[in-house]
């Protein structure tokens, strides 16, 4: 499984965002480049799983550092 390395504030943004898009596409079918909100699918469903393989590519992470 995926290590998670989204915090809150960035999955939720991730997720606002992707449905956004995904509207926008839905809205805009008939547009010229309309198939470029489809890409709203990616922050989506990193949001969704709360990991992104590109933070885990450059060890990257927005989640709250665990307490010991």
């Amino acid at each position: 499984m995926l290590k998670k390395n989204i915090g809150t504030l960035d999955r939720t943004l991730r997720i606002v965002l992707g449905l956004a898009l995904l509207a926008g596409f839905v809205i805009n079918r008939e547009g010229a480049y309309s198939w470029l909100y489809l890409i709203g699918v990616i922050p989506l469903v990193t949001g969704l799983i709360s990991s992104c393989p590109l933070y885990s590519i450059f060890g990257l992470s927005t989640c709250p550092l665990k307490k010991q």
